[in-house]
């Protein structure tokens, strides 16, 4: 799966912090601009992995690969995350150098356009005269690294680009043409136009294949098509707005040969179910060799009629029951065991150690003594053998047991992710209508087959298929299972919905507009994944005791072992304390071997990841998307709140309430002028006025604007332009001031009134002359007040950074209790304000919704964005609350310290149970109690312990919010009823 990555905005402020370290590496001699070398995400499946150690191998052997950024390796579900820059290093360069690590990995592909690996982009190519001309520059742009294919249409002088968006960018393009000697400007960057689709057909010919293939790269909207036969998969490159998968597979099943289908391929990955089956027949079979083993060793012994068989010689002192237990034990340690010499063979190849090499070197030096053992009695007419076969195939039992339980229990730490994806239902009722909307067919179909622009029917209780807007009907739509808001949403004509979302009580058409990956389900999915897969910086911890764990378990065990026996060859204890069973040698071995099996170095690595992978998935069903390890380990460490107000503190829908006009002037041509300069700004206020403007013409249906000469938005200050040859200019008194424009004291006090009462007063002048104030109102959220009151409670301080007036913001910050204001801040305004609280050594966090805060969410330790908010800040955001209520703040917060919490009981638990358990079974307790622990009891109780771990994680999945938020919702409920 290849990701192209891109900044989503350009901000002149000090560099962004990305959300995971960046390491780049490539060859010696070669400089690489950073800004062209485009970031590629490959996603591989990596089978082999067993603990923490095996992740750390893996990570450091992707890392010495050039034009490698950063790779993160999930241990838990098996996967490995390599950001790369393609110039340098490919996807197939990154999976061998995994296999030479030792483990088997493949390439995983989603099916649908999630990642991209074409696109195109249209550039307007001016003074192309002739034939010669375009030929040149189709030949030169054909060369460039990272175009696929270029395209010039003479007749439009229009060039078409087909390119890798991870190589090159649009710019680069541009840039190349000027080179050639050509002058370009862009027309469309091609960025959401190209998706891509795998479907899986019945197997043809080579002849038959060709007429498929034909036939569907005539169809319009098809950029590339390639075959594999092998697995009989065809992928498809398109344009969503042309052409989509029901007419790819209608086109197949027409043209090819009868009885051929066509279905979506999905490379579903079951490696967490092949896992715990692999698990549990290991463990059933060796418990069918290891119960003989036991009984003979441990229980048979004392029957007396059984004892005398067992006991009888077979040759020399050989005994039969020597000989039973060590042809059952040899099947289990060599077949079913065989796991952990591949696993410690792999681990010792590539210079490290795991918790395979413990249990082969113990299971080892207990089986292999024993064979010595029966050997010599095989031998020798007086040696009596004393075997620990029981100990290797108990150990491995007992081992295999506890993987299988804590595999079972790593599966339900993704419930979340299955949850998510499950939301999506499997079919969907299609409507052909027509030309009048009126319906001729109904026809249910696989969801998967759904189409930009198809209009669906949503009847009550039935899942909506995909994101859409209503063309007909009304309802309410249940959304708690995407944003967590408990209470339905009124749906009519021109509402969104979002896929996954339940229809309550009437019939909906919808119209789709994004399908298949672009979704919010699915893009909620991949977030929730990507967040899991990112390490906390307190699992840095766990990976450095890791590297060096088992190397000192395995001195420490040798030590265990010469002490015991060197003490018992010196008289260092009596021989009393030797078992009848045993000698020296034998008792100091079992001391070694239960200390080499004791360590577990496993529940250490699992501490984190657990928990970190249950708390994004539980903060995601509560609303509250959190983007990895890091956000959530820093947001419990945050000290003060930086909000911005409007859409943020208040609604976000603000409405002209006054309008003051200074002039003799109506107030239809005058906001007829404002409007016409307003409507081309994308802020709230903006839409406010525009708003209040086709209200002052209601005779009119839809008013057309006049058409705004070189308009320009001026940030934090409003906006200029030329309408009907007249200047205007809308905004703050500041831009009033900066364009020389006068402001009389009638309209100073009109100001001062409208802040007082929390409103913003908005200036509009025409020619430089003050013509009117619009006072715009924009309402508190319902329980902004409480949420604020509740973050002072948990000692956190609020602040208030807007670019509205002080005047406003201060009857905003009183209404809700914040102290803190700073006010007509531009957006690097804010963003510095940020650096400024955290050179003061607070660890600082931003909410905001719109563009003009991405640049303090990037600078935050914590960025928070609103849901309902642009998708730059969204991007640029660390958490994303989807219900766009300030109680998920205190949810954040709250869901990060009860996490922060569980993931050090895990490690007091994981390094607790070494420090303890390591002594315990090194004997330091049998010279006073004569209590030793049997190796194989000891295996169990490493087995035991990453379980627990496990399982202590999985406690978060019943994590409640705080009772206050829980009791403020239902009142906040209630008021929007």
């Amino acid at each position: 799966m290849i990701m192209a990555s891109e900044v989503a905005c350009t901000r002149n402020e000090s560099p962004p912090r990305p959300y995971y370290p960046s390491m780049p590496t490539y060859p010696k001699g070669i400089v690489v601009d950073e800004e062209k070398c485009m970031q590629a995400t490959a996603l591989f499946s990596v089978i082999g992995m067993t603990c923490s150690a095996c992740a750390a191998s893996v990570e450091k052997a992707v890392k010495r690969l050039p034009g490698i950024k950063q790779a993160a390796v999930d241990v838990l579900n098996h996967r490995a995350q390599v950001v790369f820059c393609p110039a340098f290093v490919n996807e197939e360069e990154i999976r061998e150098t995994i296999e030479d690590a030792g483990f088997q990995a493949k390439l995983i592909t989603e099916e649908v356009n999630a990642e991209r690996s074409s696109q195109v982009c249209r550039i307007h190519i001016r003074e192309l005269n002739c034939v010669s001309c375009s030929i040149t520059l189709e030949y030169y742009l054909s060369a460039l690294h990272g175009v696929q294919k270029a395209l010039v249409e003479l007749s439009n002088e229009h060039l078409q680009v087909h390119y890798d968006p991870r190589i090159l960018t649009h710019t680069s393009i541009l840039d190349a043409v000027k080179d050639i000697g050509f002058d370009g400007v862009l027309i469309s960057t091609g960025e959401e136009e190209i998706s891509r689709i795998h479907l899986q057909i019945n197997r043809l010919d080579h002849k038959e294949s060709t007429i498929v293939v034909d036939s569907i790269k005539a169809l319009r909207g098809v950029h590339e098509i390639s075959f594999d036969a092998e697995s009989n998969k065809i992928s498809i490159s398109y344009e969503p707005d042309l052409i989509g998968v029901r007419d790819f597979v209608e086109t197949i099943e027409s043209s090819g040969p009868e009885n051929v289908k066509a279905t979506i391929f999905l490379e579903r990955s079951g490696e967490r179910e092949d896992e715990i089956k692999q698990y549990y027949t290991c463990f059933i079979w060796s418990l069918v060799f290891t119960i003989p083993v036991f009984l003979t060793s441990m229980v048979l012994m004392y029957v007396p009629g059984i004892k005398r068989i067992l006991d009888a010689k077979a040759v020399n002192m050989l005994t039969v029951g020597s000989i039973l237990r060590w042809v059952l034990s040899t099947p289990v340690q060599f077949i079913i065991g065989r796991r952990f010499y591949t696993g410690s063979y792999k681990a010792v190849r590539r210079g490290s150690a795991n918790m395979d090499v413990l249990i082969a070197l113990g299971t080892n030096a207990a089986y292999f003594y024993s064979v010595y053992s029966v050997l010599r009695a095989a031998t020798s007419p007086n040696f009596e053998s004393s075997d620990f076969f029981e100990t290797s195939s108990m150990l491995i039992s007992f081992i295999l047991l506890g993987k299988f339980l804590e595999v079972l229990a790593k599966g339900r730490t993704s419930e979340a992710i299955e949850k998510l994806i499950n939301l999506s239902p499997e079919t969907a009722t299609l409507l052909t209508t027509d030309d009048e909307g009126r319906v001729l067919k109904e026809e249910e179909m696989d969801n998967r087959l759904v189409q930009k622009n198809d209009v669906l029917k949503i009847v009550p209780g039935a899942k909506v298929p995909c994101d859409g807007h209503v063309v007909w009907g009304q309802s309410h739509v249940n959304e708690s299972m995407i944003t967590g808001e408990s209470m339905p949403v009124a749906k009519r004509k021109g509402d969104r919905v979002i896929g996954g979302t339940v229809n309550t009580n009437g019939v909906l058409h919808v119209k789709a507009t994004k399908v298949g990956s672009e979704s919010a389900l699915a893009q909620i999915v991949r977030l929730v994944e990507s967040a899991q897969m990112a390490k906390a910086p307190v699992q840095k911890l766990a990976d450095h005791i890791s590297r060096f764990f088992v190397p000192l378990v395995i001195v420490a065990s040798i030590c265990t072992w010469f002490g015991w026996f060197a003490a018992g060859k010196l008289n260092g204890y009596p021989k009393s304390w030797i078992p009848t069973s045993m000698d020296r040698f034998e008792l100091a071995l079992e001391f070694g071997i239960s200390v080499m099996v004791i360590a577990c170095p496993c529940a250490l690595g699992l501490a984190t990841p657990t928990a970190v992978m249950v708390a994004t998935g539980v903060g995601a069903s509560q609303g509250v998307l959190i983007k990895g390890g890091h956000a959530l380990e820093t947001t419990h460490k945050v000290k003060c709140i930086v909000f911005d107000k409007t859409g943020t503190l208040t609604i976000g829908k603000p409405v002209v309430v006054n309008t003051n006009i200074f002039k003799d002037v109506s107030v239809q041509e005058f906001t007829s002028l404002i409007a016409a300069a307003e409507v081309n700004s994308e802020h709230p206020l903006a839409k406010a006025i525009v708003e209040h403007a086709e209200k002052c013409r209601q005779d009119e249906e839809r008013p057309v604007w006049a058409e705004a000469h070189n308009f320009e938005s001026i940030t934090g200050h409003g906006v200029k332009a030329n309408v009907e040859g007249k200047q205007v200019l809308v905004g703050n008194k500041s831009l009033m001031l900066n364009n020389n424009v006068d402001i009389p004291l009638q309209a100073e006090q009109i100001l001062a009134e409208a802040e007082a009462l929390a409103q913003t007063g908005i200036l509009a002048s025409i020619d430089g002359q003050l013509l009117g104030i619009f006072a715009i109102s924009d309402p508190l959220k319902p329980g902004a007040r409480e949420a604020i009151a509740i973050l002072k409670s948990m000692k956190v301080e609020s602040i208030i950074v807007t670019g509205d007036n002080l005047g406003t913001a201060k009857a905003i910050a009183k209404e809700v209790g914040i102290e803190r204001v700073i006010a007509e801040a531009k957006p690097q305004d804010k963003a510095d304000k940020v650096r400024e609280l955290q050179a003061a050594g607070n660890v600082v966090a931003m909410v905001g919704d719109g563009i003009n805060d991405s640049p303090a969410l990037v600078a935050a330790d914590v960025g928070m964005a609103i849901g309902a908010g642009t998708d730059i800040a969204i991007e640029a955001a660390d958490i994303v609350l989807m219900k766009s209520n300030l109680e998920d703040v205190v949810t954040a917060i709250h869901l990060s310290r009860k996490t922060l919490f569980r993931i050090r009981l895990n490690y007091v638990w994981a390094l607790g149970y070494n420090i303890l358990g390591i002594p315990l079974a090194a004997g330091v307790l049998f010279p006073f109690t004569g209590f030793r622990l049997p190796p194989w009891l000891a295996g169990g109780a490493m087995a035991a312990s990453s379980v627990s771990v496990v399982c202590s994680s999985l406690l978060l999945k019943n994590y409640k919010r705080p009772k206050v938020l829980a009791t403020l919702e239902k009142r906040t409920g209630k008021l929007l009823e």
